[in-house]
């Protein structure tokens, strides 16, 4: 059951870093945005994941739910800010 979450957390690496990509060198602000969010969402799946291979799903869900929090208030102040600026 090891090898299986491994090979998933690998496939979600790979996932992430197409994701990250996407917001290094995405062609217009918003896709900019929305490859981060994508970034962190993935990462919160992967926390969950680490914490059924060390056994311990309750600490990492509740880390994994802070962090879906600051996602989300980062992902509106930034799309606020550059809203504001008028470069969306």
């Amino acid at each position: 059951m090891e090898s299986f979450f491994l090979a998933i957390g690998l496939i979600l690496g790979l996932l992430i870093l197409l994701s990250l990509y996407r917001g290094v060198f995405g062609p217009t602000l918003f896709d900019r945005i929305i490859g981060v969010g994508f970034v962190g969402s993935k990462t919160l799946v992967l926390l969950v994941l680490m914490g059924f291979m060390y056994g311990r799903i309750d600490m990492f869900v509740d880390i994994s739910l802070a962090y879906s929090i600051l996602i989300f208030i980062g992902t509106l102040v930034f799309a606020k800010y550059f809203k504001s600026k008028g470069a969306m």
